[in-house]
């Protein structure tokens, strides 16, 4: 196959021995319909979504071989955005160059794009809170909390590995209840754990402290502190915004750019401009995630519901590109310097740093979803009964069904405890 175009898609990868394996040579549609499949089974989040690649592409297939898939799964966990689409982007140039990582990233996405843009017209068709499916979604959004605790948990484990970034992730969840921009706060986590990497730990110090004393000269955004003051307003009393398809296309091209550590990471950006700019309530964010979870796709996919609540269909479709983009771009423009790229230690040390602050914005941002949600439960024990059980399920069932699982159950609890049992 030395004139295929996998093997020219793969000769500027560095450090691919000539032996290395290759791809069957595919015309654009099979890539695609190659791909689809891999989407319409992509239940249980994106370690079950990686394991499906691995299994079938490298163990049965033998498109390339586990090194180099283990090498271009470590890329791209450092690279922000959801890995499982970045590696069929990936995997797709290998078969078809740039245009086959176009058609494998589509056949992945597509399901879950489909199913998330017809839910997200049936939810608007329905008015939920008055319905017998009220009770229902709030039960679900007990579970959402318990995904949310329990993706902290996991991704904190391969995130905060040593005590500045311990630090700098309390540090980061601190300013996030105060209400400092993340815009701020990431960059600081950035370069205060390269310079402590670098063993200048006053510099990083000060890199901190600056950059807390920018944030707040500059002025905090509304945090927990501000949303619990007496006389704040509260999301169900503000007007609904109407935001510009290109508001809604760069606020979907930011999350994707700073999604470090997981689809899970977006929540926060997401959340910043969704419901801090009034396209929608927190409670109707949380369905959203929801939503998310029972479909077989990426959990970044809720952003498609996200971006129906500001602009309806077109809206959804800019907030989708907007997101997705980052994660098509790093491999069809980077293809041949990403693992160059990763090897820049300085660089490493700064992403590093930037993934521990966002594990902190995620957990300050849970916080807040969950204080939203406990002033909507109709009783509080019941609501943390969902959430034990729910927890319970994620921790201990060891299934890639475990999430759809937990929502579902969830629902039917929320269903019996808030609705018949009431």
């Amino acid at each position: 196959m030395s004139g295929s175009p996998s093997t020219a898609a793969e000769s500027g990868l560095r450090g691919v021995e000539p032996s290395e394996l290759s791809p069957p040579v595919m015309s654009q549609w099979q890539i695609f319909v190659r791909f689809l499949r891999f989407g319409l089974l992509a239940w249980g989040g994106p370690v079950a979504q990686i394991a499906m690649i691995r299994r079938e592409l490298v163990d049965e297939e033998r498109w390339l071989s586990s090194g180099r898939f283990n090498r271009l799964l470590a890329v791209y966990q450092v690279l922000p955005g959801p890995e499982a689409h970045e590696l069929c982007v990936h995997i797709g140039m290998l078969a078809g160059r740039r245009l086959g990582g176009i058609m494998a990233g589509l056949g992945f996405m597509l399901p879950g794009f489909v199913l998330m843009f017809a839910l997200s017209w049936l939810y608007f068709t329905i008015d939920i809170g008055q319905s017998a499916l009220g009770p229902i979604f709030l039960g679900v959004q007990v579970a959402v909390i318990a995904l949310i605790v329990r993706a902290v948990h996991r991704i904190g484990e391969h995130v905060l590995l040593d005590r500045w970034l311990w630090g700098i992730g309390v540090a980061s969840a601190v300013a996030a209840f105060l209400g400092a921009s993340f815009w701020i706060t990431l960059p600081a986590a950035g370069l205060a754990y390269a310079l402590a990497k670098r063993e200048q730990p006053v510099l990083a110090v000060v890199a901190l402290l600056a950059a807390a004393t920018l944030a707040f000269s500059v002025g905090p955004e509304n945090g927990i502190l501000q949303s619990l003051s007496p006389g704040s307003p509260t999301m169900e009393g503000l007007a609904a915004q109407q935001p510009s398809l290109l508001s809604i296309f760069l606020s979907g091209l930011k999350a994707g750019l700073l999604t470090f550590g997981g689809a899970y990471t977006v929540i926060p950006f997401l959340r910043d401009d969704a419901v801090g700019n009034g396209w929608m309530t927190d409670a109707q964010f949380l369905d959203g995630l929801a939503l998310s979870g029972i479909l077989p796709a990426p959990l970044i996919i809720f952003s498609t519901f996200v971006g129906y609540f500001g602009g309806g269909p077109l809206g959804a479709v800019a907030m989708t590109v907007g997101i997705f983009l980052p994660a098509f771009g790093f491999s069809l423009l980077l293809h041949d310097r990403l693992e160059k790229l990763v090897e820049n230690r300085v660089l490493h040390s700064f992403l590093e740093g930037v993934a521990a602050g966002v594990v902190g914005l995620i957990a300050a941002t849970t916080v807040e979803l969950a204080v939203t949600l406990v002033q909507r439960l109709p009783s509080l024990p019941a609501g943390l009964l969902v959430f034990v059980v729910a927890l319970a399920v994620l921790y201990l069932w060891k299934s890639k069904m475990n999430v759809v699982l937990a929502v579902l159950g969830a629902g039917f609890l929320g269903w019996l405890l808030f609705g018949v049992l009431r």
